[in-house]
């Protein structure tokens, strides 16, 4: 008797082993930890860095309110001869409509969208996700003349709704791999400090067009990443079109 009661108990101990061994893979697949062992993830992911050798970075500017210092950035781009992306949303495009004209004909200025109205879109259903693209492109393309190929969910909020719709529709998602923390009118020093220590080959910076002290802190930044040795790419020339896969953490790799 004792026997057979040591057998149930070692056959009940193997079960439980099982179990346990099939919750543990099913969590590991669906939340992405698989990522440690395959390096990479299940989740549809923007692109947050392009993984290169090269000492290459690009700076980018989301508008989405104001527009002050807007043409003032772009002067600064042009004293340094380099090139830079904004991502603008639908509203703002209307209402500044003369001034992304001036970005995108200045021939220094990649012009992406940031959806039509800034909302949350990971909240939002395909349906109600489409047009936001789609509104905020035409719109775009009706005022530059040039159809944007990028795409930065607001506030950096995004699933795999989001970034399988905006493929869909012909966008690459561009997220980025540093924040200047520019809107939250850090100082123009502590802005610079960020970004150039932050910065490696391939990577994306996040800035604001109307954040308190960007514009400040946009020669220290150039300056700065300029004595590095980087130079200067929009996104666009800088990602890959084909033959890439994206890892765990957003670098995009030439396959």
């Amino acid at each position: 008797m004792r026997f057979v009661l040591v057998r149930k108990s070692t056959a009940v101990k193997v079960l439980l082993l099982i179990i346990v061994a099939v919750i543990a893979f099913c969590g590991c697949y669906y939340t992405g930890s698989a990522v440690v062992w395959q390096n990479k993830t299940v989740r549809s992911l923007p692109i947050y860095r392009v993984g290169t050798e090269d000492k290459v970075v690009a700076l980018s500017f989301d508008a989405a309110w104001g527009a002050d210092n807007t043409l003032k950035i772009l002067d600064t781009l042009t004293d340094y001869d380099i090139k830079a992306n904004f991502f603008v949303v639908g509203f703002w495009a209307e209402k500044y409509a003369d001034k992304l004209k001036t970005l995108s004909e200045s021939g220094r200025v990649e012009i992406g969208t940031h959806s039509n109205t800034h909302p949350h879109m990971s909240k939002l259903s395909k349906e109600a996700i489409r047009p936001e693209l789609t509104t905020s492109m035409s719109l775009i393309e009706e005022i530059t003349g040039v159809r944007p190929e990028l795409f930065r969910a607001p506030f950096g909020d995004y699933n795999d709704t989001l970034i399988d719709t905006a493929k869909e529709e012909g966008l690459f998602t561009i997220q980025w791999d540093v924040d200047s923390l520019d809107w939250k009118n850090l100082s123009a020093s502590d802005i610079a400090v960020r970004v150039l220590k932050g910065v490696r080959g391939g990577s994306i910076v996040l800035m604001h067009n109307d954040g308190k002290h960007t514009l400040e802190a946009l020669p220290l930044v150039i300056e700065g990443l300029k004595n590095k040795g980087f130079t200067f790419k929009t996104i666009g020339e800088m990602i890959y079109r084909e033959n890439f896969t994206i890892a765990h953490d957003g670098t995009q790799i030439r396959s």
